[in-house]
């Protein structure tokens, strides 16, 4: 199993999270985040003046996949969020030794309910 960490623009959230409704993944957190990267900020203008912001609003969702759908979950996710300009996001993978549904017990990928 891994957990996605998956960083993206505002506007792509809808798309993304139907890419992953689209290959089973019904799970997920999802939370608004700034961050910096290449991209070291934007220039905005506000009312006539221009500012510097230093950090850029995006969106956090952090889901965990079954070993077997985990590529083509990455796939939809790189075809839902990528606009090919800088900024567009990451993708962060780490391996998942269990999960437990806390509610039943279940272990493993009965405990994602994925299909």
């Amino acid at each position: 199993m891994k957990l996605l960490t998956i960083i993206v623009r505002p506007e792509k959230l809808s798309n993304v999270t139907a890419a992953l409704h689209s290959v089973g993944i019904s799970g997920m957190t999802i939370s608004d985040v700034r961050g910096q990267g290449i991209q070291k900020g934007v220039r905005t203008q506000y009312r006539g003046v221009e500012y510097q912001t230093d950090f850029v609003l995006k969106n956090k969702i952090e889901t965990v996949v079954s070993d077997d759908i985990y590529e083509p979950a990455l796939e939809a996710i790189v075809d839902a969020a990528r606009t090919g300009s800088i900024g567009d996001g990451k993708i962060f993978v780490t391996e998942i030794a269990d999960v437990v549904r806390i509610r039943t017990g279940e272990h493993g990928k009965a405990a994602l309910g994925q299909k």
